[in-house]
């Protein structure tokens, strides 16, 4: 259950809704399965999975809600190979060439027919609302997988005020000035890994792992113009992530600290035991989430 990956929006009005309310509004889309001709499938589950068939689990004002999708794959191979024995049959047949309209509507046609023979695999996507903070924080690595939660949100919704972070001060450029300087604010600990990019159109980018960034060779990269657009880094002793250009927090770890805390509570069942975890990561994400706004003068708030 613990986050793995932050993609941080904020809401610009109050949400309002209280649990059971927003639990009746995913009702209006669970998840169900792919039909047989379904290329995709999108609803909410239960986060507990078996433990609770509730889409919604509420704690301390905080809303776990759980989407799940379900796709079909077809082996482009596979796809390429039949239509391209479709093609030259009927271009033999009628002694012509098809048009490129025609060899579309023929690789759809194939690929609606395949659709029911085809391989399901489907992955759970985690999110929770922080309705007191007016946060809305999704376990997502990239972009897109966020964006087909708030969709899926936004239907069930009728609207979904929320923005993504954005900063006045570019978070490259805050990133570059801390290694440049080998000087980042006290509760913030520059780790081994970084991603520096040239600025100029498709320029050279330089990955480092594993690797003191306080050596001279990453200093002369810098120094060249290059700046950082990945940083791995560590809050409070707290929280180890690496944090990109867009804000989005990938890779995070919970340390020693919080796990301990953890560790410290007795849950006599799976219930109780997600609960304590979803309290104690969501109470130490409110108050992380407000210092990332500040370390990069980030807008966003309502």
């Amino acid at each position: 259950m613990w986050f793995k990956n932050l993609a941080v929006y904020r809401f610009t009005e109050p949400f309002e809704l209280k649990a059971d309310e927003l639990e009746q509004k995913l009702q209006q889309q669970p998840f169900r399965a792919c039909g047989s001709h379904d290329e995709f499938s999108f609803g909410w589950t239960a986060p507990l999975g078996r433990a609770s068939d509730a889409l919604v689990h509420a704690n301390n004002g905080f809303f776990m809600l759980c989407g799940k999708k379900e796709e079909k794959v077809v082996p482009s191979s596979v796809i390429n190979e039949m239509l391209q024995e479709r093609i030259s049959e009927i271009e033999e047949r009628e002694a012509r060439r098809l048009p490129a309209k025609e060899r579309s509507r023929l690789k759809d046609e194939l690929i609606f027919e395949l659709l029911p023979r085809a391989f399901s695999f489907s992955k759970k996507t985690y999110a929770y609302i922080d309705s007191q903070g007016g946060w809305l924080v999704v376990d997502a690595a990239s972009a897109k997988k966020a964006e087909d939660l708030l969709s899926q949100l936004r239907k069930c919704l009728g609207s979904l005020p929320v923005v993504p972070l954005t900063a006045t001060a570019k978070p490259a450029g805050v990133m570059t000035q801390w290694l440049t300087d080998n000087a980042s604010p006290k509760d913030i600990l520059i780790e081994d890994e970084c991603e520096l990019r040239s600025p100029e159109e498709e320029g050279a980018i330089i990955r480092c792992k594993r690797h003191d960034l306080a050596l001279p060779e990453i200093k002369n990269h810098l120094d060249s113009g290059k700046q950082v657009i990945k940083l791995a880094m560590s809050w409070a002793e707290r929280l180890s992530f690496v944090l990109d250009e867009n804000l989005a927090v990938k890779r995070l770890k919970f340390l020693d600290l919080i796990q301990e805390q953890a560790a410290d509570i007795e849950a006599f069942d799976e219930t109780e035991q997600f609960d304590a975890d979803f309290s104690i990561m969501t109470a130490e994400l409110a108050q992380f989430l407000p210092r990332l706004l500040e370390l990069f003068n980030a807008e966003g708030a309502i």
